[in-house]
């Protein structure tokens, strides 16, 4: 707190403030508004339907929780860190170095995601040229080999080549085409870690050039969207709204990972304090104005979307450029994929420049090297953290898959936001605590939160019974056909074909051979026994026992964590808007799933190692 009322530390130099309200707006913006729209807004919406724009409601309203928990810890505590300088404040050393290494998945591993979804647009704009990245340059090697044997599992289940997704071509493809050193393919993203050197470089170069790169980017993003919007509004073909909710609510919540990565962002600001000009008055204004406008653009934009096609043709990687060319207006396909490499550039951007400040700021504790806290005597920027890490974002990019840094990304960032909003339940119960200009305004949870726990489980037992049951009892779940297939060995398959075009030749040749095709089209209540019968075991088709039950273990965890600050919060009173970002938080993270849980738990564990073998000893606090 010293240093926040001194406006410095005992660091080298101090940075330069020039950041307001709009230039910390338009970083908000430049974060939020990136990959999430121009890619994970199609598969949610394939999900759930024009209902999507529900979840784009609730995910808004569990990251404004958050930002209002951010913002007060922002206007006490200005200066750079983010969390981890907040959970500093509120539950000391350890936690705060939790929450540091933590957030390196949110802007270092999350800046790899985005890096992902770049290349794939900047690739797909260069196929509109003379030029085209071959396969084995723009995919990670592990995607390549996994996807390359499940489409070998595919095949081999009578599945034809053109009729497997196009990722499970392209894998195909880059494996087939890929040059070998000691039998090893030699596959990587070019355009991706191309992208992550630039943007290392421009945040090297200074806050001022960052800022006007974003702003500029931001500018150029906004007018593309408004563009889509008005000439896409043109082609709605109001009818597409008709089935609303298609999937039902499983259907809606199934994308909630993928729509909560495409608000990861808006913390970025609350980094940059030290260079804002009221970092007091403006890092809440910014926060809430960014959140605000890129739930407006999201809603507006999946009702667009969802209107011009039926939602089930949305399952693609890029959805606006694909709505375009569904109604022949290639001019606008072609805007969108130049727009989109804008927009993604603008997120890495931002996230690029975050995680540098969150190690000067460890630095400056003592809990890392004091390289990491070294301001560049010119360009005034923290010149070693931020050459780590862009280190520490290319050479994993050359083994990581999308899915896999996509959720990583989320759940250390949830776990960031959880720790926030249970810093000011945590300092709203401490007499004394420091108090800054900005205070969340105060609702008292005793009577609230009981009543909302108590309408969410009359809802599930009245609306969702079976599901209810099921889960309670842990009851057999059903595997996927696609799973079912892919998992299962080569001779099994075989055994499978004989059977089915033994016993239903009709059925067997109408679905052209591919055991998928075929099983889909067996009604669902027959499925189980017709799979059966085919030669598939028990194991194969249905997940049950401690296999099923410790993939609930998230939920049991959220259900025991709520459960808990419900009875708190009646004798502790506790400010409810918080409370409601905390449980909105820790309930996305169940939605992640346990394998997330397990690879999050892992990183936490090394962190703890570092912390105990070095900064715990040279820690100021020592």
């Amino acid at each position: 707190m010293a240093e926040a009322n001194a406006g410095q530390s005992d660091h080298e130099t101090t940075l330069h403030k020039n950041l307001g309200v709009r230039d910390l707006t338009a970083l908000g913006i430049a974060a939020i508004i990136g990959a999430g729209i121009f890619s994970t807004i199609g598969t949610a919406s394939a999900n759930g339907g024009p209902a999507v724009i529900l979840l784009f409601l609730f995910t808004a309203l569990a990251c404004g929780f958050a930002a209002f928990a951010y913002a007060e810890f922002a206007s006490m505590v200005p200066v750079s860190g983010s969390a981890y300088t907040y959970s500093y404040v509120a539950f000391g050393e350890l936690v705060a170095w939790i929450i540091g290494w933590a957030l390196i998945m949110e802007y270092a591993i999350g800046n790899i995601t985005v890096a992902i979804s770049w290349s794939e647009y900047f690739c797909r704009l260069l196929e509109h040229t003379a030029y085209e990245v071959p396969q084995w340059l723009r995919m990670d090697i592990v995607s390549a080999y996994e996807n390359y044997d499940k489409a070998q599992a595919l095949l081999h289940a009578g599945k034809s080549l053109t009729d497997l997704e196009i990722g499970l071509q392209h894998a195909i493809t880059a494996y087939n085409t890929a040059p070998s050193l000691g039998g090893l393919k030699l596959i990587f993203n070019l355009p991706a870690i191309s992208i992550l050197i630039l943007m290392t470089w421009l945040v090297y170069r200074g806050i001022q050039e960052s800022k006007n790169a974003s702003n500029m980017m931001v500018l150029v993003k906004l007018a593309v969207i408004l563009l889509v919007i008005i000439v896409g509004a043109q082609y709605v073909n109001v009818d597409n709204w008709s089935n609303f909710a298609p999937n039902g609510v499983n259907g809606v919540l199934k994308g909630v990972s993928s729509v909560f990565f495409a608000y990861i962002g808006f913390d970025a600001i609350s980094t940059t304090a030290e260079e804002c000009k009221n970092p007091q008055r403006d890092l809440p204004r910014g926060m809430m104005y960014s959140i605000l406008i890129c739930t407006v653009v999201y809603v507006i934009i999946a009702l667009v979307l969802t209107g011009i096609v039926s939602y089930e043709k949305l399952a693609v990687g890029d959805p606006l450029a694909f709505v375009f060319d569904y109604i022949h207006v290639d001019w606008m396909a072609k805007v969108v994929a130049v727009s989109a490499v804008i927009a993604t550039a603008s997120v890495i951007l931002v996230f690029q420049l975050g995680q540098p400040r969150i190690w000067m700021a460890m630095s400056r504790d003592g809990l890392l090297p004091k390289a990491f806290s070294k301001i560049h005597p010119k360009f005034k920027t923290p010149s070693f953290a931020t050459l780590i890490t862009g280190v520490v974002v290319v050479i994993p990019c050359l083994f990581m898959n999308l899915t896999f840094v996509t959720d990583l990304c989320s759940i250390g960032t949830l776990f960031a936001f959880v720790l926030v909003c249970a810093g000011v339940l945590k300092l709203n119960a401490t007499p004394g605590a420091p108090q800054g200009s900005f205070k969340t305004p105060y609702i008292n949870s005793r009577y609230v939160m009981p009543l909302l726990v108590g309408i969410a489980m009359a809802v599930a037992i009245a609306y969702f019974p079976k599901e209810t049951s099921h889960f309670i009892t842990n009851a057999p779940q059903l595997n996927a056909v696609p799973d079912i297939l892919t998992s299962s060995e080569a001779s099994e398959i075989t055994r499978a074909k004989t059977f089915i075009s033994s016993n239903d030749s009709v059925g067997f040749v109408r679905a052209n051979g591919d055991l998928e095709t075929y099983f889909a089209s067996v009604p669902s209540d027959k499925l189980p026994a017709r799979l059966q019968a085919s030669g598939f075991t028990q194991q194969s088709i249905y997940t049950s026992g401690w296999d099923l039950f410790r993939h609930k273990i998230p939920h049991w965890t959220f259900i025991l964590v709520v459960l808990g600050l419900t009875v708190l919060s009646i004798s502790r009173q506790f400010s409810l808007i918080p409370l409601l970002g905390l449980t909105c938080c820790l309930y996305m993270m169940a939605e992640l799933g346990l394998k997330n849980w397990i690879g999050f738990g892992i990183w936490l564990v090394v962190g703890l190692l570092i912390y105990f073998g070095y900064s715990y000893k040279n820690s100021k606090l020592a």
